[in-house]
């Protein structure tokens, strides 16, 4: 009767062969079921932290002008520089990266969602219709890239509010600031002082804007990619034109629901317990009357600055993660 091999001798044969011949080792653990399954994900995370970290100081300088002249239809009109300008003049040019732990947070849950059901998703979709001969086209895409975006969403609220929470923190009065000191501490006394469902303020928005972003930059890439097959271009060039194609739609489709985001999330109760907006259909409704249609879209210009190139960072890392990945 053959000896059994002890999982100790197994471990210390796959150690051995790792050792040996570690190219091959990696590639048989990419090409493991699991693997294959969770790549997608882990790829989508990655891409994501990295065009956070670039992207912060943008991010910061875009919640600071869509909370600017809160209720006021004729309010302070501060741009990009003078806003840049205020935060380093304050002797805090770091303020720049103030919530820079929940943004990395936020893309490790969010952007790791929404990039792995995308891929995931389309997968599928491409399997089932070339099992029966055809091809997906923008509809397919479309749908996908709206389902991952608001299931991705759901997920990445809370780090979402804490985000947005420790970016507006710095507009208050010294006294009443939280001087949360990082993402933990942020959601920790979030869910105390105000109760764990807080943490899905503005849920409806964010969900909103992830499918309209997702449209836009998913389903635009995608589809520019593919069209930009034929041309001349290199395979950099296409991903590079597909990219800043998807960031203008992603960012136009999407910014009136971060705009209404980024109030329902910053909005705290007042000394009568009540809060500013009632809800999003609510906030729509009081920032068109009080503040004027055009006020939706203030710092387009910004948002696509810090849209178009963390689209660009993000698809191109998860483009070149999915080929060394292979």
């Amino acid at each position: 009767m053959p000896a059994t091999k002890s999982p100790l001798s197994d471990a210390e044969s796959i150690m051995t062969s790792a050792t040996e011949n570690p190219k091959k080792a990696t590639t048989d653990l990419l090409h493991t079921p699991f693997m294959r399954a969770a790549l997608p994900f882990i790829n989508g995370g990655l891409a994501g932290m990295t065009a956070t970290t670039a992207i912060q100081p943008i991010d910061m300088v875009k919640v600071r002008l869509q909370l600017a002249g809160e209720g006021v239809k004729t309010g302070p009109k501060p741009t990009p520089i003078s806003v840049v300008r205020d935060i380093v003049r304050s002797g805090k040019a770091m303020d720049l990266y103030t919530g820079l732990s929940a943004g990395l947070l936020r893309q490790a849950v969010y952007t790791t969602a929404r990039i792995g059901f995308f891929d995931t998703f389309m997968k599928s979709m491409t399997a089932s219709a070339e099992a029966k001969g055809n091809k997906i086209g923008f509809k397919e895409r479309a749908g996908a890239g709206l389902a991952a975006g608001g299931l991705a969403a759901m997920v990445g609220n809370p780090a979402d509010l804490a985000l947005i929470r420790m970016q507006s923190d710095g507009l208050k009065p010294a006294a009443a600031r939280a001087n949360y000191t990082s993402v933990v501490d942020a959601l920790v006394r979030i869910t105390k002082q105000e109760g764990i469902t807080r943490l899905w303020a503005g849920a409806y928005p964010t969900v909103a804007r992830a499918m309209a972003l997702n449209f836009g930059q998913l389903a635009f890439f995608s589809e520019a990619k593919t069209r930009l097959k034929g041309t001349p271009l290199s395979a950099t060039q296409q991903t590079l034109s597909a990219s800043a194609v998807a960031g203008f739609f992603a960012s136009f489709f999407s910014l009136p629901f971060d705009f209404v985001k980024t109030r329902l999330q910053k909005q705290t109760r007042g000394p009568d317990g009540s809060l500013p907006y009632r809800g999003m259909v609510d906030c729509f409704k009081k920032v068109a009357k009080e503040e004027g249609l055009l006020r939706f879209y203030r710092g387009f210009g910004t948002y696509y600055v810090r849209i178009a190139p963390h689209a660009m960072v993000t698809l191109i890392v998860a483009d070149y993660l999915g080929v060394i990945t292979k």
